[in-house]
This record gives structure tokens, C-alpha cells and sequence, in this order.
């Protein structure tokens, strides 16, 4: 008896007086209702991002200064990697950088190179023979470890002349940093590497808010914009391109073709702070670094195509926040003017992003990003 109450009240609910839902199911029966559009299921682009000796502390002293507040935060996925190389717990750039670019560990100096010294070719430089657009974007010179670590083939990551050589091997679309004397002005030779950019068809120039706008015009393909002669200024005396550099590189590698683009951009002064003991220094290339973090996720939201990770190739300073009000000055201390061994978190945020929650080598991240562009 129960049983056939509880399913008369079921049908009355369900029917109501016989027009209501009747009605609601005509209109889904008759298409009124749009369909779902369908999952992407891997991405078309990549966005690396790397805070250079961003750790923990320096997110959160970042966050603290900011009125409790990162664009950071947007990334649904939160990982970790263990940022040692092939055999010391303590990495450096170029060995962090290179497990990254090429999915295995190697020594500390090494760029593009197993630790045997056989050359690895990087993902970046797979994606453009897959006719990906490609470019960089650092804060740092082009040639120096991180960015290198991207093209370069060397045991010694300041041979910054001979890693000069090596880029004019790539065809990338999009390059921007500093350190142009590397190219123009050079002691080993008499070689005039911007000349050899321009006979490949770049626009290159240099101080990039001179004559910025230039290259935006529609016969440019190809851009190398040297931001300095040298190292490019801290934010805090100055320099303020990285956020606009990164949002103008994704909207050129974006038009350029329908197989999708790979741009890594690195906030490369994070770490000299933190070689520095500098605490201010640190703050304000982290702010710098989270103001292009958000053009990126402004455009991979927009996209729903475009898979951002973010993370970092170690720590630099055993930085940490011992006193400080709430969301007020931040007392802090250092127990290192180099690199520690502590594990790296990994953001990520777009089609794919789930593959980078959990604990794993740092060298997995280049396997992550290759299976689910290519299911290699």
C-alpha cells in the first residue's frame, strides 16, 4: 500500500496536471535548449611559465603584500616537483631548466645535454617542427640559463656568446629579453648576429618601449626585441614589460597559424632576489611576474583552448616570513645567498590541467606537456 502512494505522489510530481513538464520536455525534444559544446580533451597551446626561484615564500610574501591576493590563485590544479638534478639536491637553472625543456635530469651547467653530453632536443624546438608558433619571454638575457635551456646544447651555461650562436639554429616566432652586446658586440668573434636575425627575416630592435609599436604591423612574422644591452633593470628601478610583452606575444604566436603555439615566459629576477637577500626585490618581481600571469589566464580563459603551468626551477635564499600584521609589513630572513633543495609547486590551469596535480621529478613535467600535445 505504501509502495503505491509513494509512486502516485512520484507521477503526479513528475506529469504535474499534464501540461507543465510535458511542455519542458517538448522543448528540449525540439532542440530549444542548445546543446553542450564538447570537452577539449587535450589543449591546442602551451603557456610555461617559471618565477625563477619561486618558492613557497616567495608566493606568499607576494600574496601578504598584496592584500591577501595573487592572480595565481585562478589555477584550480596545485602540484609539486622535486627539483633536484642527476645528482645533487641542490639544482641550478640550467639543470632545472633542462628537465623541464627535455624530460630528464642532467648536471648543474648543462643546457640541452644528458649527462653524458649528448644532445636533447627540447620541447620547444619539437613544437616548432610541428609548425607550433614558438617564442620566449624572459626578464633575464635570451641567453641566459633558464631561456637557454630551451634551445641551447653546452656544458657551460655562461658561454653566453657560443648560446648566442646556438638560437640563430631555431626559427622561433617571438623573442624577447635582454643582453643584445651578446649578439652585436662580441669578444670571441667579429660576428654581427643581428644582422644575421635580419637576413632571416626578424624585426629586431631593442629598449622595447621606444618603438614598440612597430613591430605590430601586419607584414611582421618574426620578432627578436632585445630589452637591454645587458641584464634588463628590476622592476623596482624601472623596467615594466614583462606583463605587456607576454599578453602581445600570445596574440602574435596566436595569429600566425592554426596549429597552436608554445610560449615559455619566465620571471627570471624572482631569483636575484633571493640571491641578494633582498626582500623588497623579491616582492616586486613576484607582483611583476603575477601581473603577466594574469594576461595569460585572461587569455587561456577566454580560449578554452590554451593549457598554462606554472612553477619554478628551485628556490634561491632559504626565504621565509617570520613576523608580520595581517596583510602589513612582512618581517623576513634567509638562510642562503643560494638555492635550496625544497620541493617546487606546480600551477595549472586550461584543457589538461588535471595531469599536473600530485608529487613527481620536475623532468615529468616535460612528459606531461609531450602526451597530452602529441599522446607521445
Amino acid at each position: 500500500m505504501r509502495f503505491r502512494i509513494l509512486f502516485a505522489v512520484f507521477i503526479f510530481i513528475f506529469y504535474g496536471c499534464g501540461t507543465t513538464n510535458q511542455t519542458s520536455i517538448a522543448k528540449i525534444k525540439s532542440n530549444e535548449i542548445p546543446a553542450r559544446p564538447a570537452k577539449i580533451s587535450k589543449p591546442k597551446n602551451i603557456i610555461f611559465m617559471i618565477g625563477d626561484g619561486m618558492g613557497i615564500s616567495q608566493i606568499t610574501a607576494g600574496l601578504y603584500e598584496n592584500q591577501n591576493r595573487l592572480e595565481l590563485e585562478r589555477c584550480p590544479i596545485i602540484g609539486l616537483h622535486k627539483p633536484h638534478d642527476v645528482s645533487h639536491l641542490i639544482t641550478d637553472s640550467a639543470a632545472g631548466a633542462h628537465a623541464f625543456s627535455c624530460g630528464a635530469k642532467t648536471k648543474k651547467g648543462y643546457l640541452g645535454l644528458d649527462p653524458n653530453e649528448q644532445k636533447m632536443e627540447s620541447i620547444l624546438r619539437q613544437a616548432e617542427h610541428r609548425q607550433m608558433s614558438t617564442g620566449i619571454v624572459v626578464t633575464s638575457t635570451i641567453v641566459h640559463a633558464t631561456p637557454a635551456a630551451f634551445y641551447a646544447h653546452h656544458t657551460n651555461r655562461n658561454a653566453y656568446e657560443d648560446i648566442a650562436l646556438d638560437l640563430m639554429d631555431t626559427d622561433f616566432d617571438f623573442i624577447v629579453g635582454g643582453g643584445k652586446k651578446y649578439f652585436e658586440r662580441r669578444e670571441t668573434d667579429s660576428l654581427n648576429l643581428i644582422e644575421a636575425f635580419k637576413k632571416k627575416n626578424y624585426f629586431v630592435s631593442d629598449y622595447f618601449e621606444q618603438d614598440y609599436q612597430q613591430w605590430i604591423l601586419p607584414d611582421v612574422k618574426k620578432i627578436c626585441y632585445f630589452t637591454a644591452d645587458g641584464d634588463p633593470l628590476p622592476v623596482m628601478n624601472g623596467r615594466n614589460y614583462l606583463p605587456k610583452a607576454s599578453k602581445d606575444g600570445i596574440e602574435f604566436l596566436n595569429k600566425l597559424g592554426e596549429k597552436g603555439f608554445f610560449l615559455v615566459i619566465e620571471g627570471s629576477q624572482i631569483d636575484w632576489g633571493g640571491h641578494a637577500n633582498d626582500s623588497k626585490y623579491i616582492i616586486t618581481e613576484m607582483l611583476d611576474f603575477d601581473r603577466a600571469i594574469k594576461e595569460v589566464i585572461d587569455f587561456a580563459e577566454r580560449d578554452k583552448q590554451t593549457l598554462v603551468v606554472i612553477t619554478a626551477d628551485h628556490e634561491t635564499g632559504g626565504y621565509s616570513i617570520t613576523e608580520g600584521e595581517l596583510f602589513g609589513k612582512l618581517t623576513t630572513r634567509f638562510t642562503s645567498t643560494n638555492h635550496t633543495a625544497e620541493i617546487i609547486p606546480v600551477f595549472a590551469y586550461g584543457p589538461g590541467a588535471e595531469s599536473f596535480s600530485g608529487i613527481y621529478e620536475n623532468s615529468e613535467i616535460y612528459h606531461k606537456i609531450r602526451k597530452l600535445l602529441w599522446n607521445k
